[in-house]
């Protein structure tokens, strides 16, 4: 049975830098799921929460480089993220930064939770971490001594004393979990990577001395040290989700994260909740692929990071979000390159949906025909267009739109009813017609909800008006 309400999170993004085209696909893969969502549901049924993760080790040694304050560092970074988002149209309920105050609360008290229920403890860490990961590593963890996500950083030996958190004792939990929860990590080859982990499971550190590491929240049960910057940005849903009354069993939670991310979110906070005591587990976390650039690895050093809010000053807001969402990386890793957005942009957009919507608005204003306009039924949403969005595939189902403009554009093309003289006929014709563009309209909106809008002033009313230049030809 479906539950009543749903959580949609993406990652917190460091801000060592800001965010990039690889950081805002996940933004606008979720974007899409929750505007579907709250048509389906309606608009207070559906919170979407993503933000910044502000504290760790390579935060702090970055803004000491720069010679920055620290806290005036990650304003400025944060700032510069959220607007990248909002120049996507990323309809977040709050972008919340863990610095905030309420965060840094809950986190301590959440910590706090599963340090008397007996899952932390005292020790010394001698091992291996990377500072790009901000994560503690294992021989095996590494390629030729080297994090395959981070080949450029040196990995640290370390010998420090922290507390544990007991991580090895929910290996029979989660095992059971997943077992039962074939959808708990989607896409499927996701979940068989993560469900390989979990016979390995080790106690972990999840705190750093402040002698070594001044910046992150403070341990609540040891003022000498801070929390690892993972147990502290985990807890960021839950300080969202958990005061909007929307983590509970009435409430679909779904996180989105990149497969950077994945071992993190679908091995160790699962296990952070269980040991919490009193929490749900989330529902499904769906992890995405990679994003490359001209066939490259998206790279500082390289020169060739692409800023969201610089490609949409150039092609507009709509156009990139529906490029990713057809054409991102939802499954398999994918190369961006701009020669394929601009003939997917003349293709799907101009030649498409702007040609198809502004020749069947001229016919309908021309005729001079009122046409009603019908409720559109809220089943439009669990048509069978809309069944990918249960397993958050909504490249199909923009595909499965597409397909429907597609057939709209050949009853066009079939009835030619800029040749059709008999009146009752040619008013049958553009009724269907204009209804249908109706329900396409309706069913773009989670992506590209602003193309929508336009299209609404000119066929949401009895007398049609012409929609024209939605795309403008590149």
């Amino acid at each position: 049975m479906d539950k009543e309400k749903v959580l949609i999170t993406t990652a917190i993004d460091y801000v060592n830098d800001v965010i990039h085209l690889g950081h805002a696909y996940q933004k606008m893969l979720a974007d899409c799921v929750v505007r579907y969502e709250r048509l389906k549901r309606g608009k207070d049924k559906a919170l979407y929460v993503t933000g910044t993760d502000e504290h760790g080790q390579k935060v702090y040694k970055i803004a000491q480089e720069k010679g920055e304050e620290i806290k005036e560092y990650v304003d400025k970074i944060a700032k510069r993220d959220q607007e990248q988002q909002d120049a996507l149209n990323i309809s977040y309920d709050r972008f919340i930064r863990t610095t905030d105050e309420d965060h840094i609360k809950f986190a301590s008290q959440f910590t706090q939770k599963v340090y008397d229920n007996g899952y932390i403890y005292k020790d010394t860490y001698k091992g291996l971490y990377c500072s790009g990961c901000e994560a503690y590593k294992t021989e095996k963890d590494l390629e030729d001594g080297k994090c395959p996500l981070h080949p450029n950083l040196e990995i640290e030996e370390m010998e420090e004393e922290n507390y544990f958190f007991k991580l090895s004792e929910f290996k029979g939990f989660l095992k059971e979990h997943f077992d039962k929860h074939p959808n708990f990590v989607l896409p499927p080859q996701r979940f068989k990577e993560m469900y390989m982990f979990l016979d390995d499971l080790q106690d972990i550190p999840i705190t750093r001395r402040k002698e070594i590491l001044p910046w992150g929240i403070e341990a609540p049960f040891d003022k000498d040290h801070v929390l690892w910057v993972w147990f502290d940005a985990l807890v960021n849903y839950l300080t969202f989700g958990h005061q909007n009354n929307f983590w509970d069993e009435n409430t679909k939670i779904i996180h989105f994260l990149g497969k950077d991310n994945a071992r993190m979110h679908a091995v160790l906070w699962p296990d952070m909740l269980e040991a919490a005591g009193e929490y749900v587990l989330p529902t499904t976390i769906y992890v995405n692929a990679f994003l490359s650039i001209d066939g490259k690895k998206i790279s500082k050093s390289l020169g060739n990071i692409i800023r969201p809010a610089d490609l949409v000053e150039k092609y507009g807001t709509d156009p990139v979000r529906y490029y990713f969402l057809r054409y991102g990386p939802i499954v398999e890793d994918t190369d961006y390159n701009q020669s394929h957005f601009e003939q997917v942009y003349t293709a799907d957009l101009a030649n498409g949906l702007g040609n198809t919507a502004a020749r069947l608005t001229k016919l309908a204003q021309k005729s001079g025909f009122e046409f009603p306009i019908e409720n559109i039924k809220d089943s439009v949403w669990e048509e069978d267009w809309a069944k990918p969005f249960e397993e958050c595939r909504v490249d199909i189902a923009a595909q499965n739109i597409w397909s429907r403009l597609a057939d709209l554009d050949k009853h066009i093309n079939d009835n030619e009813p800029w040749a059709v003289e008999d009146k009752d006929k040619l008013k049958n014709i553009l009724t269907y017609e204009i209804n249908e563009l109706r329900i396409i309209n309706e069913i773009i909106k989670p992506f590209i909800p602003q193309t929508s809008d336009k299209i609404s002033a000119s066929i949401n009313k009895e007398k049609i008006t012409f929609s024209d230049s939605l795309f403008p030809r590149l």
